[in-house]
């Protein structure tokens, strides 16, 4: 009776270590996917960023907060000249109304720290100009 047992116990270990077992079946992704080239592509912003203005404060298209190394600007003075934008030349922003002698020195002693591109509505639509919204 015991030998009986054993074989049947043996029998069921055997079966049930074949039967009930399926391979592992991984998915390939590799021969889906498409291959992919890098592709250098510049939006209007970051084309403008290649000219002068990501060197100098651009007084049509640069934010309020662009002129906090300038001493004495941040924020009256910067708020005065956007709001007076667009300008023409540099020059320009010496022709503000209201300003003190103060401000019209300062402006004179920084003019070479300034540009003036063509405003881009990627830089000056909204109220971004005044509040880029980085905090």
């Amino acid at each position: 009776m015991k030998n009986l047992f054993r074989l049947l116990a043996v029998i069921a270990l055997i079966i049930g270590s074949f039967w009930g077992k399926v391979p592992a079946q991984a998915l390939n992704l590799t021969s889906i996917a498409l291959p992919s080239l890098p592709v250098a592509v510049l939006n209007a912003a970051d084309a403008k960023l290649t000219t002068e203005f990501g060197a100098k404060i651009d007084l049509n298209n640069s934010d309020i907060r662009d002129f906090r190394d300038l001493r004495g600007f941040y924020p009256n003075l910067a708020g005065k000249i956007i709001k007076n934008a667009p300008y023409e030349e540099v020059e320009d922003v010496l022709n503000i109304p209201g300003l003190s002698d103060t401000q019209k020195e300062r402006l004179q002693a920084n003019l070479e720290k300034f540009t003036v591109t063509e405003p881009s509505k990627e830089f000056i639509e909204g109220d971004d100009r005044f509040n880029p919204g980085v905090y």
